[in-house]
């Protein structure tokens, strides 16, 4: 027994060390789930009480707790520096096929033996399995200590495949309960991810959202390439949500000592889905793309409607000025850099005033990747001239904590690149920007609708 009081330099392994390694804490679980399945037949054969706790060892686990409360053993120290390791790191490494690999919080959950695991064993740990017996200590101590002890060892190339095969599924909205339901019924012909044999399952995203709470799993198959699950994964949304969301389906070789190994995936545009169709399909699994969140140039739409009301239009000499008003409606697909629910607000100016007169913002919308606004802003002082000069912008901004974050925004003007005779940096409107600009110029006391793209290349603008 060795006393955990620094972690160990792992650094000067070879290639072939490091998988001897891990060969050598493979054998450990599988030594670890054997036991326990022996215990469970001896707590259902075994009717005296003393003799069970003789024979399934639950004297020996008590006295080492005691004695050795503070020690743990030397397979448990190697998991700990492992993982201490990546901590220090916080890098994925990039996989041949094109991408990096995802963490997966749940490596060591559903290791107890069972042939498959559900989705909702793939979740949180339940509180009573780390109350167990003393000598699960280092399983629970490596899931605690989080990540995959495989990602740590990112000079070998460890399981990147060739993506093939296809999955079958279908799409069901259930406008009682307003849910999506998503049937996966098999693959067929996936990748091998370990000498001819693949331990695949099916995850699914409701894409913007990569969080916990949108992540759904199939049960694990063992050893085939060609699964058959037959699970519905359901989603509770309103319809209207679903015009700006995308559902990705990946399947994945789980491993359990490792990272999981991706075997493709398909994405679905829900907003162009034809929801009359609710037979089975096949689609061929593709390889995924790494995108790095910095190229990303649109993050989401925003619908709005403006309008120009010209000074003297309402009767009476009423209004004094002329009127511009943006009416904000709603914005669909939020995207952040964190990919979890957004709190957000838009946040307006008309250029080239930066004055705290000019700036207008929406109520805070929390939580919704497609949040309704339903706020007008009314800019005065306007002769039709000065709209040729002027540009609005508009920006989305989430509420992250203490932090207000940019995600992106749009700018309405004619686009010139100048205002008043001087060159500016903020006159850099799209075509259709442009458009619906000079649509509200030319149809003066009349709404303009429309919907746009949220960019992230806004050029700077001096404050």
């Amino acid at each position: 027994m060795t006393e955990v009081d620094s972690s160990l330099d792992l650094s000067h392994l070879t290639e072939e060390e490091q998988s001897s390694i891990l060969q050598v804490l493979q054998r450990d679980l599988e030594l670890r789930n054997l036991d326990k399945e022996r215990i469970r037949n001896l707590e259902q054969t075994e009717s005296n009480s003393s003799r069970l706790r003789l024979l399934s060892g639950e004297w020996f686990n008590k006295e080492c707790s005691k004695r050795h409360h503070r020690w743990t053993s030397g397979c448990e120290l190697i998991r700990a520096s492992i993982c201490h390791r990546k901590t220090k790191s916080r890098e994925c490494e990039t996989r041949s096929n094109g991408h990096s690999e995802e963490p997966e919080e749940d490596i060591f959950v559903g290791l107890n033996g069972d042939s498959d695991f559900t989705s909702s064993s793939l979740a949180e740990p339940d509180p009573a399995y780390l109350k167990t017996s003393s000598s699960n200590g280092s399983l629970r101590s490596s899931h605690m200590l989080g990540g995959s002890m495989m990602s740590l060892f990112s000079s070998g190339d460890f399981g990147a495949v060739e993506v093939r095969g296809r999955i079958q599924y279908s799409l069901v909205y259930d406008n009682d309960r307003e849910e999506l339901q998503v049937r996966v019924y098999r693959c067929e012909d996936i990748a091998s991810a370990r000498k001819n044999r693949s331990d695949p399952y099916v995850k699914t995203y409701l894409l913007p959202d990569k969080s916990n709470h949108s992540k759904k799993k199939t049960s694990v198959k063992k050893k085939t390439l060609n699964p058959v699950y037959d699970q519905t994964l359901r989603y509770k949304l309103k319809i209207g949500e679903l015009r700006s969301r995308t559902l990705n389906l990946s399947v994945w070789h789980a491993e359990p000592l490792g990272r999981n190994i991706f075997l493709g995936e398909v994405e679905v545009a829900l907003g162009l889905w034809d929801w009359t169709c609710t037979e089975p399909l096949w689609q061929d699994l593709q390889p995924r793309v790494h995108v790095s969140q910095e190229s990303i140039s649109i993050r989401g739409n925003i619908m709005l409607s403006i309008k120009f009301v010209p000074e003297g239009c309402e009767g009476g000499g009423l209004p004094l000025t002329g009127e511009v008003h943006i009416w904000l409606r709603e914005a669909q697909g939020l995207l952040s850099k964190k990919g979890g629910a957004i709190d957000s607000f838009v946040r307006s100016y008309i250029l080239p005033d930066v004055s705290r007169q000019s700036g207008q913002k929406t109520r805070l919308v929390k939580r919704s990747f497609s949040p309704t606004y339903n706020h007008t802003m009314v800019y005065d002082g306007f002769q039709t001239s000065d709209l040729r000069e002027a540009c609005a912008e508009l920006t989305v901004c989430q509420k992250d904590g203490l932090k207000t974050n940019v995600l992106g925004g749009i700018r309405l003007s004619c686009g010139t690149g100048q205002s008043y005779g001087e060159p500016v940096s903020w006159m850099d409107s799209t075509e259709d920007e442009v458009a619906l600009w000079t649509s509200m110029i030319e149809n003066p006391n009349r709404w303009i609708d429309t919907t746009l793209p949220i960019r992230t290349n806004l050029t700077q603008r001096s404050v």
